[in-house]
């Protein structure tokens, strides 16, 4: 990779690797969340952390020509975010990067853990793809693919860090900051997701919906 990088954010200036998936669920949440510091537990999100904690709590291992590195931090002055990948394994290969006490070169693959199943839009991939940003900037190194494990079906979804899927990476990293520095939250909008929410309760999308439609009874009534 060219080493002619141009930084765009500080260390000071980074935000979390995660708020990236949740800008892409719902900009409301992701606000009321990285904005208004709001936070709720669900059944959902307390089996997602425990998922985590067991992939992260494991130790690093080498087998054979694959070496298993688990909570590994991460950061990128170009996109603005750090967090912390699930697994990154790196493969014995002829291209890739140093290992410290192993013999070669070895080529990185991310794998971020996820409780559920596959969703219909890109915010795992998104996830995931932020997280390859990162390792590339910190490493110098092209990583072509990756992988999501879905606890649901119990297996892998194997990811290529297309062009169009890194463009729509660094986009939504822009996007988060320009949200996060605006420090507005965006009004509610009730949707059939909103109820697998953790933040429901605080958000109250329901009721914003029926505000709404008691203002327009309101207005129609005016003569």
């Amino acid at each position: 990779m060219a080493n002619d990088k141009t930084y765009s954010y500080t260390e000071d200036q980074l935000l979390q690797l995660s708020a990236l998936q949740h800008l892409l669920f719902c900009e409301r949440q992701c606000a009321l969340i990285h904005v208004e510091q709001a936070w709720n537990e669900n059944r959902l999100t307390v089996e997602g952390r425990i998922l985590h904690e067991r992939v992260h709590d494991g130790d690093s291992e080498t087998r054979g020509d694959v070496h298993v590195a688990r909570g590994v931090h991460l950061r990128s002055l170009i996109l603005g975010v750090s967090g912390i990948a699930d697994m990154v394994e790196f493969y014995k290969s002829e291209t890739g990067v140093a290992l410290p006490g192993r013999k070669g070169l070895w080529m990185p693959f991310p794998v971020e853990y996820k409780r559920g199943k596959p969703k219909p839009d890109d915010c795992d991939l998104v996830q995931l793809c932020a997280q390859t940003l990162c390792l590339e900037e910190m490493l110098n190194v092209r990583i072509e693919k990756g992988a999501v494990f879905y606890g649901q079906p119990r297996r892998r979804m194997e990811v290529e860090f297309s062009q169009d899927l890194r463009d729509k990476t660094r986009k939504t990293a822009e996007r988060l900051h320009q949200l996060i520095d605006s420090g507005i939250t965006p009004p509610a909008a009730f949707e059939k997701k909103c109820k697998a929410c953790s933040l429901f309760s605080l958000c109250m999308p329901e009721n914003r919906k029926s505000a709404v439609k008691y203002l327009e009874r309101m207005l129609e009534e005016i003569p």
